[in-house]
């Protein structure tokens, strides 16, 4: 029960961020507990704090997505997601931390590297877009290539924030509906999600608005630090 305690706090404090600039909460939970937990455990029990984050946040914003465009990003991202769903069973928990921490550094490293928009080929959106799809499935994480990606796409932070939370609501609703199929999901995690729930929904809820705080300059600079300094975190760890 204090370990599940300890979880329910990090993950208010993390996805309480992730509400406010579209990522990092997984990121930062994961580097936090993976002290504690392993990180295949904690993974699985993502989906729960994930979907929340973006079914909050989405009920609360201008519906300013466009549906074509959208429907595209997912459709790359479900091709990676069969990859990334096969792999998460065949990756030992060694290879598997090693592996979420490397990308996680990668991608933060070009986000502060690149701090103004850039406009990359769509064919690289598209290869960025399946990459996200993989590491959803696999890692929990899409957070760093989808921002990447919707960095080089769109201006406005409430833009490419509700593009980031629809993609981890769909994404994440592909992942629980495997977890489901293949009985991923044991007693001990169901258990962790029915305890930090109820708060987790309450203290989300009462950050839905707190985005509109944030200008487009310090949005796309936390965004940026926040996935690279959680990078060398794990890389450490």
């Amino acid at each position: 029960m204090s370990l599940i305690a300890l979880l329910t706090v990090v993950c208010v404090i993390t996805y309480i961020f992730e509400i406010v600039f579209g990522l990092a909460g997984t990121i930062l939970m994961l580097v936090i507990m993976n002290y504690f937990m392993d990180a295949k455990t904690l993974v699985i029990y993502s989906v729960l704090p994930q979907i929340l984050v973006a079914t909050i946040g989405l009920w609360h914003s201008p519906r300013n997505i466009v549906p074509a465009e959208f429907a595209k990003m997912i459709a790359f991202a479900s091709v990676g997601a069969v990859l990334g769903l096969y792999l998460f069973s065949q990756f030992s928990l060694e290879l598997f931390r090693l592996a979420l921490a490397l990308a996680i550094l990668a991608f933060g490293a070009f986000l502060v590297m690149t701090p103004h928009r850039f406009r990359m080929p769509a064919p690289v959106q598209r290869a960025l877009d399946v990459a996200a799809g993989t590491s959803q499935a696999l890692f929990g994480i899409s957070g760093p290539i989808a921002m990447t990606r919707l960095l080089s796409t769109y201006e406005d932070k409430l833009l490419i924030r509700n593009y980031a939370l629809a993609f981890f609501l769909a994404t994440n609703l592909i992942r629980t509906s495997s977890y489901i199929v293949n009985g991923t999901f044991t007693p001990g995690i169901l258990e962790m999600m029915a305890i930090s729930a109820p708060f987790l929904i309450i203290a989300l809820w009462s950050a839905r608005h707190w985005h509109a705080k944030v200008n487009n300059l310090w949005f796309r600079r936390v965004v940026s630090w926040a996935i690279l300094l959680g990078g060398v975190m794990m890389v450490l760890t």
